[in-house]
Order: C-alpha cells, then sequence, then structure tokens
C-alpha cells in the first residue's frame, strides 16, 4: 500500500452498529456470518482465527476501542484488505488496559506485515485524537465518522 487510507479500508469492511453479543466471541460470530469477505476467506476460518488470537492476548487498547486481527496473515492480494468496525451493542469487557468495557472493534485483515504494522501505527495516531474517540464512543453514522477520520489521517 502506498498511502494507508482508513477511510477506504473500513469501507471495504464494513460497519457493523449494535452488533450483539456479550462475550468477543458473540461479537466475532455475529460479525463473521453477514461480514463480505473476499472470495478465498470463509467467515468461519476468519472467526476462528479471531477467537485463537483473543485467547493469545486482549486486543483491547484503552479508550473503548479494540484491533482484533487473526495472528496468521488471511489474505494474499494487497487490494483485498480491509477493516471490519463493528460497534457493540452492550460493551465488551476485554481487560482493557484502562478497564474500560470495548464498545468499537476494528477487525484488521491484511496480506503483508509491513501493512498490519503501518494500518495499526496509523489507527494508533488516530485514537489519540478526541474528536475521532468521541465519533467512536457516539457511534458517529458512517459519513460523520468518515469526516473525522479523514480530518486527522495521515497527518
Amino acid at each position: 500500500m502506498e498511502k494507508i487510507d482508513i477511510c477506504e479500508l473500513i469501507k471495504k469492511g464494513g460497519i457493523f452498529y449494535d452488533v450483539e453479543g456479550s462475550t468477543p466471541e458473540e461479537v466475532y460470530k455475529n460479525v463473521c456470518n453477514v461480514v463480505d469477505l473476499p472470495e478465498d476467506l470463509s467467515g468461519e476460518t476468519l472467526l476462528k482465527e479471531l477467537v485463537n488470537r483473543e485467547q493469545l492476548m486482549s486486543t483491547a487498547v484503552g479508550n473503548g476501542v479494540a484491533i482484533p486481527h487473526p495472528r496468521p496473515l488471511l489474505l494474499t492480494k494487497p487490494e483485498s484488505q480491509r477493516i471490519i468496525l463493528c460497534f457493540s451493542k452492550k460493551g465488551l469487557d476485554m481487560n482493557a488496559p484502562d478497564e474500560r468495557l470495548v464498545t468499537s472493534l476494528f477487525i484488521l485483515l491484511t496480506s503483508s506485515r509491513q501493512d498490519h504494522l503501518e494500518i495499526l501505527s496509523t489507527l494508533a495516531d488516530l485514537f489519540q485524537k478526541v474528536e475521532v474517540r468521541r465519533a467512536l464512543e457516539q457511534q458517529f453514522p458512517e459519513k460523520k465518522l468518515f469526516a473525522e477520520i479523514e480530518k486527522f489521517q495521515n497527518k
């Protein structure tokens, strides 16, 4: 990827509001059942890998945010990369460093370690912005959410 565009990655993956589930596994299952994935990746495989990764160590980063991602790279083509953004209906206890419930989950699907790290870095920068955190906490509609992200990404 030349320049990471978080909004484009989220548009590919989709935004899911009010996802039911009282555990990360339940939320992942509900999302994996409806998300549009590349043809070479099944929802079952994604679910299994997300659960495996979460069992190793929590993907919660604080401020109500988690960045779940499968440990093995599940995609082979850079153009298939995406971020699936889901908002948990109830909030999840994911052992976050700040002990807050997680309501925003950015599920990363990447095809290379370099892109994976670059996306993580870009997201970490975005999560430092109060406006972006507020947009996530309030679960802004897609257009409004993208407007907030676009103000700060790649700056």
